[in-house]
């Protein structure tokens, strides 16, 4: 075998990683040592992804367009099916009043909410100045602002095969265009509210670095960390096997119908391969759950995952699929959508916020701006970007806003899995795409239905 430069093959993905870590490395030291940037609250990840998308445009980096997909195609279910495999923790949460289903509801209806705008405006343009539009366009919204680039970068393709010319980087576009709401808009709501006297802002210095301590890294029923194998390779493995169980089962799903409805497996096959971050996480919750009852049952002696590590690869997972996916972007894939672009992107950024200001007010009703803010940040961003906004009010992190964040996420993959079903009904034509966003205001109405729900009294 040729280990030289002449194998391209050898040595191209090593390459293409290795620019992608300096980017990770150079937003991170320009984040730390330019206070503009570091107060943007931009995280490091989506620099990166800008610094290269910069360097692309400008021609100085040759970067490769289909590897660049590869990773923001796995990199999103690798980074679920890690958080999906971590033993939950149920400190901080609020007992009795129902805040994770209801954070889920919030997250959910915001997804309903996104996509109703997307497809007003793709409908009503597709009828009127761009009849070349592709009518189910709109519902990238909430895949780009609600799920970032990752499900944007699968939609979108799965879209492309359908017609839509320039979807991928349509996605990727949006889910771009959210980080920076997430980073100004955020931002600017937050100046606001402190400088109204609406919110006293409390006093706080520089995030303090998470604590490691030998609890969190090793808990009294984990394997000994003097066992013969490293306890990250554990994970690893754990992580790796959940995916080709998820690859196993998707391809089994979509040979039984090929074998029984060939024309239904033509219509939901490359949803399918595009929500294997649903599904992953599905097997993901299943083996965790199979663990424990191993455990229980005296099977097992002893807990296999880690939540400390298991955190490290799904952030690891996602600054990567970031960062790649927003390099990844083509401008002249946007020729010709630069006006359903502005619209939705700017449409999307307004009712978030209003929808979000009407429930986060029935949900979080003891801490309304922190549980805003970081909602805000999460569903034009990532959880990240609900964090750092959310550090602006609550610097300590006292109020269960953070957690519910994650708890609020569980929920919300179990209460958005319709998605998948209204996806692929919009993309079928315009007629489906109309009675796609009639579903979505009922499914929304079932959020909101969910948000009020009332505690019983004893």
């Amino acid at each position: 075998m040729d280990y030289s430069a002449n194998n391209t093959a050898l040595w191209n993905s090593v390459l293409q990683l290795g620019l992608i870590a300096g980017s990770l490395l150079i937003a991170h030291f320009l984040r730390r040592g330019i206070p503009f940037i570091r107060k943007s609250l931009m995280p490091s990840s989506v620099l990166a992804g800008f610094i290269l998308l910069a360097l692309k445009a400008l021609g100085v980096l040759k970067l490769d367009a289909s590897y660049l997909e590869w990773l923001t195609y796995h990199g999103i279910a690798i980074g679920f099916i890690a958080m999906s495999l971590k033993v939950p923790d149920r400190t901080g949460s609020e007992k009795g009043s129902l805040v994770g289903l209801k954070s889920g509801a919030v997250i959910v209806g915001s997804y309903m909410i996104q996509g109703i705008t997307g497809l007003v405006i793709s409908l009503v343009l597709a009828k009127t100045v761009l009849p070349s539009l592709f009518p189910a366009s709109g519902i990238l919204l909430p895949m780009g602002y609600g799920q970032g680039p990752g499900q944007a970068n699968n939609i979108g393709s799965s879209f492309e095969a359908l017609g839509f010319a320039g979807g991928r980087s349509f996605g990727l576009a949006i889910a771009a265009a959210g980080y920076l709401c997430a980073c100004i808009v955020g931002v600017i709501y937050t100046n606001y509210v402190v400088k109204s006297g609406k919110f006293r802002k409390e006093k706080g210095g520089e995030p303090q670095a998470e604590v490691v301590t030998v609890d969190t890294f090793q808990s009294k029923d984990e394997l000994p960390i003097s066992e013969s194998i490293d306890r990250f390779s554990i994970q690893i493995a754990l992580v790796v096997l959940v995916y080709v169980f998820t690859y196993l089962l998707t391809k089994g799903i979509c040979d039984l119908l090929g074998a029984v409805a060939p024309g239904v497996l033509g219509t939901v096959e490359s949803l399918l391969w595009g929500f294997n971050f649903i599904i992953g996480s599905a097997v993901a919750i299943l083996v965790r759950l199979i663990l424990a009852k191993l455990r229980k049952g005296q099977i097992f002696k002893a807990q296999y995952q880690n939540n400390y590590l298991l955190s490290r690869i799904s952030g690891v997972a996602f600054d990567i699929m970031i960062a790649a996916g927003i390099a990844s972007i083509d401008f002249g894939d946007l020729s010709g959508l630069w006006l359903p672009f502005i619209l939705m992107t700017v449409a999307g950024a307004i009712v978030t916020m209003l929808h979000l200001r009407y429930v986060c007010k029935k949900v979080y009703p003891g801490y309304y701006y922190e549980g805003l803010l970081s909602m805000y940040g999460m569903m034009t961003g990532t959880i990240s970007s609900g964090v750092l906004l959310l550090r602006e009010v609550d610097p300590d992190l006292k109020t269960p806003a953070a957690n519910n964040l994650v708890l609020g996420s569980s929920f919300g993959i179990l209460l958005g899995a319709p998605l998948l079903v209204l996806v692929s009904l919009a993309s079928r034509s315009f007629t489906m795409a109309l009675i796609t966003l009639g579903l979505l205001v009922v499914y929304y109405a079932a959020m909101l239905l969910i948000v009020n729900i009332k505690k019983r009294k004893k």
